[in-house]
Order: structure tokens, then sequence, then C-alpha cells
């Protein structure tokens, strides 16, 4: 009898304590849950107006009123967009050396930590890639190590900005420098966009870059007054 007795109290302290740890991390309503955050929302967008030919890429293309246009490391002239094939895209082909685009939004900086994500519409030639670019806060230029190289056609992408590593940007000259950096705060970015890293070959195959629609998920961070884009 006594035997059965204390197996009967184990029994229960085992099955009180398998409910007490279920409970904690189960349906939220342990004290020490902690509720995921919500994923980022759409910051911007950009499509880019229908172009007349193959012309240089002006503020006047840019569709969204709240986005400054940059353009980097290319004449104005060379950098260009077009809408062949009825798909309105950035053209890297007559830069003649390295070149980058950024767009930031006039009335916030964007926080990219946590899942932020970039999602963009994309198409190269020979061994060109896409690559990522930030500008931040306080000036620094980044350029990512994730590529996009599509050759068949246009391909749909996305990534994560937690996940690419980080160079920093000499601007406007648009070069690499140093070595990938260890740890990089995302939380108040100034522009985005991407770069190319090989100078175009002209018109026709071999060597460009063709970026069509570009979507950035991350939180909006107020500007202050004084706070403007370059």
């Amino acid at each position: 009898m006594k035997l059965w007795i204390s197996t009967l109290i184990f029994l229960c302290a085992v099955t009180g304590t398998f409910a007490q740890e279920a409970g904690g991390r189960g349906g939220g309503r342990g004290r020490g849950f902690q509720p995921p955050p919500p994923p980022p929302l759409l910051f911007f967008k950009e499509t880019w107006k229908q172009a007349p030919g193959n012309v240089p890429v002006t503020q006047d293309f840019v569709t969204n009123p709240d986005l400054q246009l940059n353009i980097y490391g290319a004449s104005k002239s060379d950098f260009g967009i077009t809408s062949e094939g009825n798909v309105p895209h950035i053209w890297t082909g007559l830069c003649a050396s390295t070149c980058a685009l950024t767009l930031s939004d006039k009335n916030n900086f964007v926080d990219l930590t946590g899942k932020a994500k970039i999602r963009w519409y994309t198409k190269t030639s020979g061994f060109h890639e896409v690559r990522p670019v930030l500008k931040l806060a306080d000036g620094t230029f980044l350029i990512g190590d994730h590529v996009d190289a599509n050759t068949f056609d246009y391909q749909e992408s996305e990534f994560y900005l937690a996940e690419v590593h980080w160079l920093k940007l000499d601007m406007p000259k648009v070069l690499t420098k140093g070595t990938l950096l260890d740890k990089v705060d995302l939380s108040k970015v100034d522009a985005v966009g991407f770069a190319d890293l090989s100078p175009g070959s002209g018109h026709g195959s071999g060597g460009y870059s063709d970026v069509a629609w570009i979507e950035v998920y991350g939180k909006p961070v107020k500007r202050d007054a004084t706070s403007a884009s370059n």
C-alpha cells in the first residue's frame, strides 16, 4: 500500500511539472512567452515610368513622389533607362566604370534590422551582377555580397539584409574599401539601391545589368529637420 501511494504521488508531481512547462511554452499564456515581432511592411516600391527609347535616367522617371534619386560613378548621360520589352528598367550598358543608384525617402530613414528585406526584378548580361547598396544616416556607404545574375530573362528575387555581409563603398567612385565588416548597424538607413561593379559593354549583349522594380521592406524612422540626402 505504501509503495502504491508513493508511486501515485510521484506520477502526480511529474504530471504537474509537465503541465507547467507546457503552459509556459504554448498558447501565449505563459508568463515567459514573447510573441514574435511582426514582419516588416513595405517601406517603398519603385517601378519607373515608361521611357521613350533608351535615355539617361533622371528624377523625372521616378514614379514614387516621396523618393529622391541619386546616381554614382557614371555621368548623367551614361546611366540609362529604357522600356524595352515593356518593362521599364534601369540599364548599365553605357556605364564606363562601376556605377550605383540609390533611392531615399524624403521624409523617413528606414530601419532594416530583423527580417527587413529587398525584393527586385532583375536581368543581367555577360558576367555582370546586381548587388545591394545602402547609405547609412551618418553618410557611410555599404555594398553587399548578395548578388543576382540572371542572364536568361528577368527574375524576381528577394533576400534578407541581416544575411548579407557588407563592405564599405567609396563614393562617388563606387569602389570597395577594406575587408568585410564584422558588425553593421542597419537601424537607420538613409538610402537603398544597387550597384554594378563591372563596366558596361555598350549596346547589344555582352555586359550590362537591368533593374526593373524594387521593393524595400522595413520600418520607417522619421527624419529630423536637419537631415537630408546627398
